[in-house]
């Protein structure tokens, strides 16, 4: 099975060398309690809890799976007492506020903590995952009443919090939302209906559940303009914050699922359930999107957290299993085979893994100083501040969600790959992590979503292709100074500077020909978004390379040259190898949408 161990020093390194996080926390109001000794005390706590309790019960969680009997749901041998020790020792807590008997760091923070619990157990991090974004939801939208009652005991992890969009009859497409909310004379509502595919919906780990419900009013306006938010606990709460009964929510069935099979997802039945409205009436998608936000980067950091796995699973049995000799010659001839490292593909599946998870990384924490900033507006009520950093946030979530799980999924399966048959058993974890990997590509929206979103929505309407003129101007300032330079930074400067012009004429050439061809958004929009974050993270390698080389260059690296060396070499590979992947996106989302749409419906037939 895989042996997670955190990889605490690429995260100092991303932290403190690469995007200075300490004068980023020493820029926010009260975040000089963020000083290095404090983060590096909470990664190495988080460590230690991943590694020691989670990950020992990631194999054995996925193989018994959770209970349903009767409405009640058991997760697997283990969780409860795992979450009680995940619970009692504040981690919950460190990025809500102090108010509300939080810890007052900054919410990155509490992703940090997250990627390490996501790679040591998916299934666990699930349930305290899907409280963040409820009581981000609360923050913002609540009233002061709602606040008082639920957020001290979900800021604890005493309660915890989901999100309920989907419905039987609708996915992605929230505009067919059937379940309504009647108005009852003491202000509540009376929610009727079903939701589905709701993570962490019904468990044993927490007495009570605060579910984020989308629902209709009687007169509410068809489609998407017509939902509502509203609150709904699993058992009442007075206005103390104490338990009173139990709600009438009632979980149907649990999924029989691919991967995260120890992460319980319901099917919630409302009966007249008492709901109650957060922000205004019919106003409920515009508000949710601060829980699906904080969803889809916590998703993002799904694909890392795969990625990360993948690579720990698989690089000490290449270093280990023994299988014919190295072309180049014997490379350990006191054995009968030489060790998979030293053959060439094994090497090109174990760099892929690597690039992915460290390019990833930096993509996901470069991302969270915006969260930083736009959780500090909203706290402080702050709202030009809070939408200039929501806009550009806006850019990047498509990119990180959709990209970011994609390339988790493929590094995933290059787990199994490098294991050949091994990797196809329960053994060694290979096959656990690519299932459960795969989830992250379709919930929050599948990568089709996140790239409409991104080209329709961010890059098109809402910006007519300023964010991509905006980010590609920080591509060319970084690489500016190394253009004319020799060696690897001087490659990499030259090949970032062509990308930034590249995917600004792509952007422009689809702006104009969109308005004539109706389908060339949606037939262009994947290939898009992967372009997009291919490009990102080559900035991400070539910014970890040029601090890299800057330490090795001032002497500064001798207790880690090796590690240095690792950076700008890995960077070396993303860019001779990953990066030319965007020639193809870049040609098929230019390409005509004749060859997606002339076929008739009724030729993809069998007969």
């Amino acid at each position: 099975m895989i042996t997670y161990k955190a990889p605490l020093r690429d995260m100092r390194f991303l932290l403190n060398e690469v995007l200075d996080f300490p004068r980023h926390y020493a820029s926010l109001p009260g975040g000089n309690d963020a000083d290095v000794d404090t983060v590096n005390a909470i990664l190495e706590g988080a460590a230690q809890l991943c590694e020691d309790v989670l990950a020992p019960l990631n194999a054995s969680g996925d193989r018994e799976g959770c209970h349903f009997d009767q409405g009640v749901v058991t997760t697997p041998e283990g969780f409860k007492e795992a979450y009680r020790q995940y619970q009692s020792g504040g981690w919950q807590s460190i990025s809500f506020p102090v108010e509300y008997g939080g810890q007052g760091l900054p919410a990155s923070l509490n992703l940090f903590k997250s990627e390490m619990i996501g790679t040591a157990n998916w299934s666990f991090a699930m349930y305290p995952g899907l409280s963040v974004g409820c009581i981000n939801t609360l923050l913002r939208y609540g009233t002061t009443a709602q606040k008082h009652q639920y957020l001290p005991k979900l800021v604890s992890g005493e309660w915890s919090g989901t999100m309920c969009l989907t419905e039987p009859q609708c996915g992605s497409d929230l505009a067919q939302i059937t379940t309504k909310a009647v108005p009852q004379p003491d202000g509540s509502y009376a929610m009727t209906g079903t939701k589905i595919y709701i993570s962490a919906g019904e468990h044993d780990l927490t007495d009570n559940i605060i579910h984020i419900v989308l629902a209709r009013l009687p007169d509410a306006p068809e489609g998407t303009r017509g939902i509502s938010l509203f609150v709904v606990p699993k058992v009442l709460v007075d206005a103390q914050g104490q338990l009173t009964e139990r709600n009438g929510v009632l979980c149907g069935s649990i999924e029989h699922k691919m991967g995260i099979r120890a992460s319980a997802t319901a099917v919630l039945h409302f009966d007249a359930a008492k709901a109650f409205l957060i922000s205004e009436p019919n106003k409920g998608l515009e508000a949710m999107f601060t829980f699906m936000n904080t969803a889809r980067i916590g998703t993002a950091v799904q694909g890392v957290c795969h990625a990360e796995a993948a690579y720990q699973g698989a690089l000490p049995y290449a270093l280990e299993r023994r299988s014919m000799r190295a072309l180049s010659g014997k490379k350990e001839p006191a054995h009968k085979a030489d060790t998979l490292i030293w053959h060439p593909d094994v090497r090109r599946m174990l760099l892929t893994q690597k690039a992915i998870a460290e390019g990833g990384r930096y993509m996901v924490y470069d991302a969270l100083k915006l969260a930083d900033y736009m959780f500090h507006a909203s706290t402080v009520g702050d709202e030009a501040a809070y939408k200039a950093s929501d806009l550009r946030l806006g850019f990047f979530t498509p990119i990180l969600k959709g990209f970011l799980t994609e390339l988790g999924l493929e590094a995933a399966n290059l787990g199994i790959q490098v294991y050949g048959g091994h990797g196809y058993v329960q053994d060694h974890g290979m096959e656990q992590n690519a299932r459960d990997a795969r989830i992250s590509t379709l919930y929050e929206g599948t990568t089709g979503i996140q790239a409409l979103d991104l080209l329709g929505r961010k890059v098109l309407l809402a910006s007519k292709g300023q964010c991509v003129r905006d980010y590609t101007a920080e591509m060319l300032q970084f690489a500016k100074p190394y253009l004319l330079k020799t060696g690897p930074l001087g490659a990499m400067a030259r090949s970032l500077a062509r990308k930034a012009l590249e995917w600004n004429v792509m952007t422009l050439a689809i702006m104009l020909r969109a308005p004539k061809d109706r389908e060339l958004v949606g037939s262009a929009s994947v290939d898009y978004l992967m372009y997009s974050g291919y490009v990102m993270m080559a900035l991400a390698w070539a910014q970890q390379a040029a601090t890299a080389q800057n330490h090795l260059d001032k002497g500064q690296g001798a207790e880690s040259p090796d590690f240095y060396r690792a950076k700008i070499q890995t960077a070396e590979f993303y860019f001779a190898r990953l990066l030319p992947r965007t020639h193809g996106h870049r040609k098929a989302a230019l390409a005509s949408t004749q060859s997606v749409m002339q076929m008739d419906k009724d030729h993809f037939s069998f007969s």
